[in-house]
């Protein structure tokens, strides 16, 4: 009769056990007892592994498949086992697609009433978890676990594969990729492979043409971020890469990575043709040239070709007459730097290469080259009517003038005319 009694409140309604501290009602008499503990702080109910203790029975019984590692519920469908009623349910929603929990705000549905709370904070901004350390403030729990190993410096996702750690397990599962070779993430529009979502987004937009960081300065935009904060250096000025060796400043950290190879002499681009070593990329591109004999910059005023951008550039100062670098001493005007450099020279007095035979100095290494052929003997120059040979390319043009008849010197007085300048000078002393 007492069962009858008690399942017919079901029916009925009825729940006639009430708590007498905060009047919540119950059908049995059962259910109140164990509410009680909840004022009471009872838990009559001991694990006798380790002693951790419950108000309901029920719940020391699950918890004591964490020490006996039974699974007694299984997934008809995948024969997955579970400790939990409640981690079954939620694990066969997999199956079904079942998304029961409904976000009011934007209506994206979820298996799991944790994952819509967690969402439930992108519009309502609550972050409940505060660091102790720096007061920052996360939605996820899981995110200021993370952001801990910042202050602690614990690291404890290890690679399996070369030992490097990580912080957080995601990055350990992006590096393993390194290893393993993986690309999960493909391009729609090419199929390009990566290892990254990131990287799969930021490649998309060159097919969309996206732009989305804008130069609050310029108006400028740029396709990835990263671009965008460099940029913005031109105008912020900022260099924040020193070297550790001279202190010479860079805006971008490329650039200083590339300027310590200076230092250490680290050539780790290889020429698979000759082998010759490189310490940019952009070196071996343009030595590969002279193997592959390709030559793909035109001058679009004479159709002269050039292996290498930066020659074309120099070339086409003498089609614009463009002489970009100055001398502050004199204001003359030059279209290479390396023609100022060896400029400045005059002005300086320096002459910093040196004969080892005599120890002559000279300001141009040129002139050093041909005051080296004293000493040597060498004459490269040679007539092609006479045989007769030269050490300099200068007397040998003269040397050709006998042969040709050629007289460009013209005597502004009398009109005579003579083979070098030399000669016309001791003339002009005559008049």
């Amino acid at each position: 009769m007492g069962h009858l009694t008690t399942h017919q409140r079901i029916h009925t309604g009825m729940k006639p056990f009430i708590c007498t501290e905060c009047n919540k009602s119950f059908t049995q008499k059962i259910s109140l007892t164990q509410h009680q503990r909840i004022h009471t702080g009872m838990k009559p109910f001991i694990c006798t592994e380790c002693n951790k203790s419950f108000t309901h029975k029920t719940s020391l019984t699950k918890h004591q498949r964490i020490h006996t590692g039974m699974k007694p519920l299984n997934c008809t469908e995948c024969n997955k086992s579970f400790s939990r009623k409640g981690n079954l349910t939620k694990h066969q929603r997999i199956h079904t697609g079942m998304k029961p929990f409904i976000c009011t705000e934007c209506n994206k549905s979820f298996s799991r009433k944790v994952n819509l709370t967690r969402h439930q904070r992108i519009h309502t901004g609550i972050k409940p978890f505060i660091c102790t350390e720096c007061n920052r403030r996360f939605s996820q729990k899981q995110y200021l676990t993370e952001h801990h190993r910042i202050h602690t410096g614990m690291k404890p996702f290890i690679c399996t594969e070369c030992n490097k750690i990580f912080s957080r397990k995601v990055n350990l599962t992006i590096h393993q990729r390194i290893h393993t070779g993986i690309k999960p993430f493909i391009c729609t529009e090419c199929n390009r492979c990566f290892s990254q979502k990131g990287q799969l987004t930021r490649h998309h937009r060159i097919h969309t043409g996206m732009k989305p960081f804008i130069c609050t300065e310029c108006n400028k935009s740029f396709t990835h971020k990263i671009s965008l904060t460099q940029h913005q250096r031109i105008h912020t000025g900022m260099t924040p890469f020193i070297c550790s060796e001279c202190n010479k400043i860079f805006s971008r950290k490329v650039n200083l990575t590339r300027h310590q190879r200076i230092h250490t002499g680290i050539k780790p681009f290889i020429c698979t043709e000759c082998n010759r070593r490189f310490s940019r990329k952009q070196y071996l591109t343009e030595h590969l040239r002279i193997h592959t004999g390709m030559t793909p910059f035109i001058c679009s005023e004479c159709n002269k070709i050039f292996s290498r951008k930066v020659n074309l550039t120099r070339h086409q100062r003498i089609h614009t007459g463009i002489k970009p670098f100055i001398c502050t001493e004199c204001n003359r005007r030059f279209s290479r730097k390396q023609y100022l450099t060896e400029h400045l020279r005059i002005h300086t007095g320096m002459k910093s290469f040196i004969c080892t035979e005599c120890n002559k100095s000279f300001t141009h290494k040129i002139s050093l080259t041909e005051h080296q052929r004293i000493h040597t003997g060498i004459k490269p120059f040679i007539c092609i009517e006479c045989n007769r040979r030269f050490s300099q390319k200068v007397h040998l043009t003269e040397h050709q003038r006998i042969h040709t008849g050629m007289k460009p010197f013209r005597c502004s007085e009398c009109g005579k005319t003579f083979i070098d300048k030399e000669t016309l000078t001791m003339h002009q002393n005559s008049h």
